[in-house]
């Protein structure tokens, strides 16, 4: 018999960093700002945390990240001439990231960490369960590797975590766990964390 547990509506976007991996090219514009083919970044973090149901979506924001809140926010001049010139296509591109989902922004005023950065979603996620999604992690559309994530909580509770596996040589530039098996291909109990 598996037990129910409060279904989760929250992501929690950690995007305050300095972006230092990325430099030049993030010393005036947000790493999660950059394109990835036609879109940037975060918008593809954000349709995936909609995608698996979650439609409120709080960003962790630091200094030099306005241009996250401006993409996802409406564009009243933009999409009046956009409007004007009849390009209903280019409209409905400009529109699409500011109808994904109800956002939300706190600010870390100083970087001191992704653990710092999930604790200033505290005060709006309080008691409920959340997921945490990486602005630079980027999972294809097609894999429902969150929508299976939440599932799994909502059965099971506590929390979850997404692992991957990478070659020995590598793991020094990882955390690692030590997992059981389970009696789901897919599911793993993680017994020890580094």
């Amino acid at each position: 018999m598996t037990e129910s547990h409060p279904r989760i509506t929250k992501a929690v976007i950690p995007a305050a960093g300095l972006g230092t991996r990325f430099l030049p090219a993030t010393k005036a514009t947000p790493k999660e700002m950059l394109p990835v083919v036609d879109k940037p970044a975060i918008q593809y973090v954000v349709e995936e945390a909609v995608s698996a149901g979650l439609d409120d979506v709080l960003m962790i924001t630091g200094r030099n990240k306005r241009p996250l809140e401006d993409h996802f926010d409406r564009n009243y001049e933009l999409e009046s001439a956009l409007q004007k010139k009849g390009d209903a296509s280019r409209l409905a591109k400009v529109q699409e990231s500011s109808d994904l989902a109800t956002m939300h922004y706190v600010r870390q005023g100083d970087p001191r960490g992704l653990g710092h950065a999930v604790l200033c979603a505290a005060p709006h996620v309080g008691h409920e369960p959340f997921a945490v999604l990486l602005g630079d992690d980027l999972i294809d559309p097609r894999d429902p590797l969150l929508a299976r994530m939440v599932e799994v909580q909502e059965r099971h509770g506590g929390s979850v975590i997404a692992l991957m596996e990478v070659a020995p040589e590598q793991i020094h530039l990882y955390g690692c766990a030590a997992v059981e098996t389970t009696d789901q291909d897919d599911l793993v109990k993680v017994t020890g964390l580094v």
